[in-house]
């Protein structure tokens, strides 16, 4: 007698890691089909380890998006090279993203002798097809696969999401069969309060200049739903010195003006309301390097 043979369903957890600014971010926000983590051309621009989730009918796949690893100096990087270390231990399979406009680097070397230390199947993601031309792909693929052996290779696109099918194919491979952790339609395990405070820092990391972006903390005060279903939002940007206040204020208090409307509009889009957002700005002298003030901001056991 021929029984139908059942299809597995399979899950599992991804780690992905990579240097500063390659793109991690943005191939989370793409693959799962929603804003969760925040994007700048400023590197180190995730702080937290921040799950997402996607669910498909043959398979629930987790992803673990964790902050650059780097070499730290401060607390704060400290903590963020641990959470992204941390990960590498917890998964079924990682990612190690590489930037496909750069050259190899000590950066990608530093990651390359972390990975040496995992038994997990590693694939290499070669991003910003986009930015390059064809023929410089296969080098790129070569140079690193020389470094490493990798369990796959996948050139994409996060940004046009190019080639995105074939990396979640190749990564269901690694997968272990498995129940559906989480339910259908939860994207993220951040609660919303944090992801409105990480849409108002990216806001305020694209708009200020160098001196700015990683002085810039931002804490939800107060966030409450209306009678007639508006959010209101009250968040404080809070930086290390008296001259990053006044940057982030601007002239007669225009650029946080903008800062806001920017981020009132994401946030819009995330909670499905029509949002009030009531921004202030507060000095926290050297809060980097503070660690009561990084537990205050949710830096685990910075």
């Amino acid at each position: 007698m021929d029984e139908k043979k059942k299809e597995v369903y399979k899950s599992g957890f991804i780690a992905v890691i990579g240097r500063p600014n390659v793109g991690k971010s943005t191939l989370i926000n793409s693959l799962i089909g929603q804003k969760i983590a925040i994007m700048s051309d400023k590197p180190q621009t995730t702080r937290n380890r921040i799950l997402c989730v996607l669910t498909q009918p043959d398979a629930q796949i987790v992803f673990l998006d964790t902050p650059g690893i780097h070499k730290p100096k401060h607390k704060l990087g400290e903590y963020m090279v641990r959470a992204a270390e941390g990960t590498l231990k917890e998964v079924d399979a990682i990612f190690f993203v590489v930037d496909a406009t750069e050259k190899m680097g000590p950066g990608e070397h530093y990651i390359l002798e972390r990975l040496q230390a995992t038994k997990k199947p590693v694939v290499l993601v070669v991003n910003k097809l986009d930015l390059i031309e064809k023929e410089q792909v296969l080098p790129i693929i070569s140079n690193y696969s020389g470094k490493y052996d990798f369990a796959g290779v996948v050139p994409i696109s996060a940004k046009e999401e190019t080639n995105l099918d074939s990396l979640i194919g190749e990564v269901k491979k690694y997968l272990p069969e498995g129940p559906q952790y989480y339910p259908e339609d939860m994207v993220t395990d951040q609660p919303e309060r944090l992801i409105v405070a990480e849409l108002v820092r990216e806001k305020a990391l694209q708009l200020t200049r160098d001196e700015i972006p990683h002085a810039v903390a931002v804490d939800v005060d107060e966030m409450t739903t209306r009678p007639n279903e508006d959010v209101y939002i009250r968040a404080t940007i809070y930086v290390e010195r008296e001259s990053q206040k006044g940057i982030v204020i601007g002239a007669k208090g225009a650029l946080l003006k903008e800062i806001g409307a920017l981020a009132r509009k994401d946030i819009e889009a995330l909670l499905g309301s029509k949002v009030y957002l009531d921004l202030w700005v507060k000095v926290k002298k050297d809060w980097r390097d503070r660690e009561g003030i990084l537990r205050n901001f949710g830096f685990g056991d910075a």
